[in-house]
């Protein structure tokens, strides 16, 4: 157990299913001789925990594991705070889904033993930059484990926007917006615009069209190092949103750019040994399990 001994612990507010876990989980962590450290809004719903409380800069920096105790938004809040710092997250679900946190509750002592005991696989994925650029200036950023996503707002109204990929013109569209996402957001909302599903492993980009106002357009998948621009056109009567993972969002005008390229910075993701990317999509996604003769 030397090579993780100071644990970060996050957990999802307003869950009492979440802090039951995470109250299990500490007690667990204690009485194999670890310390706990937990980040700042989630100590404020375990009083007299009587642990070391942080905030995610400083648990990036002193952690050599971070437990997300959560559902799979609970683990992309954590992945955009703590990837430059380069420290592993493993997640346990309490959420609905569950793609990245794969551990049950009722499998917490046993799992999270066993990469404890250095039983476990490491998976690397990569997230987004996003930056607004207005008149040539850089306004507001933000970054998406999962997908970048320029939708209309509360207003219902199609966006007129250019897409160019690397420098070259792609096309010009009419749409509800467009989805920009990772492997990691390919099984999220890309999937339920029509995007492919595509393994974790890849270093691809998918760009899905919401509802384009043609039959023609069709999701493109990219190379991962791809630089991509959406240019929002300037007789645009609505002003397109820009959202990050769903948690994170911003305002654009007609004529702006949204500049959206891969983080050099990588998130690193622990899985028990039995983790399996196929056996999650059957069961999260309904397919079929193996014919009976």
């Amino acid at each position: 157990m030397a090579e993780f001994n100071t644990i970060g612990l996050i957990g999802r507010l307003g869950s009492e299913r979440a802090v039951y876990s995470m109250k299990r989980l500490i007690k667990y962590l204690q009485s194999e001789g670890l310390t706990v450290t937990l980040e700042e809004e989630t100590a404020s719903v375990l009083p007299n925990h009587e642990l070391h409380v942080c905030n995610n800069d400083e648990i990036g920096r002193s952690c050599d594991l971070v437990i997300v105790v959560g559902g799979d938004g609970s683990l992309l809040g954590a992945a955009r705070a703590l990837a430059k710092h380069d420290v592993p997250l493993l997640g346990v679900n309490r959420g609905r889904l569950g793609f990245l946190t794969d551990i049950t509750p009722e499998e917490i002592e046993a799992k999270v033993g066993e990469v404890l005991a250095g039983k476990y696989m490491m998976e690397s994925r990569f997230l987004l930059d996003m930056l607004v650029f207005r008149n040539g200036e850089a306004k507001e950023g933000g970054d998406a484990l999962n997908d970048v996503v320029i939708h209309p707002g509360k207003f219902i109204r199609m966006i007129e926007f250019e897409l160019y990929i690397d420098g070259q013109f792609v096309y010009s569209q009419r749409s509800d917006g467009m989805i920009v996402s990772t492997p990691t957001g390919s099984t999220a909302y890309a999937l339920s615009g029509g995007g492919p599903i595509m393994h974790p492993k890849l270093d691809a980009i998918v760009l899905v069209p919401l509802n384009p106002h043609t039959l023609s357009s069709r999701p493109i998948v990219v190379d991962g190092s791809s630089e991509i621009k959406i240019k929002i056109g300037e007789h645009n009567s609505a002003y397109p949103h820009v959202t990050c993972d769903g948690q994170t969002h911003l305002v654009t005008q007609p004529g702006d750019e949204v500049h959206i390229r891969k983080q050099p910075g990588r998130l690193q993701l622990i899985h028990p040994l039995n983790h399996n990317f196929y056996e999650i999509c059957r069961s999260k996604l309904g397919w079929g399990s193996h014919l009976v003769d």
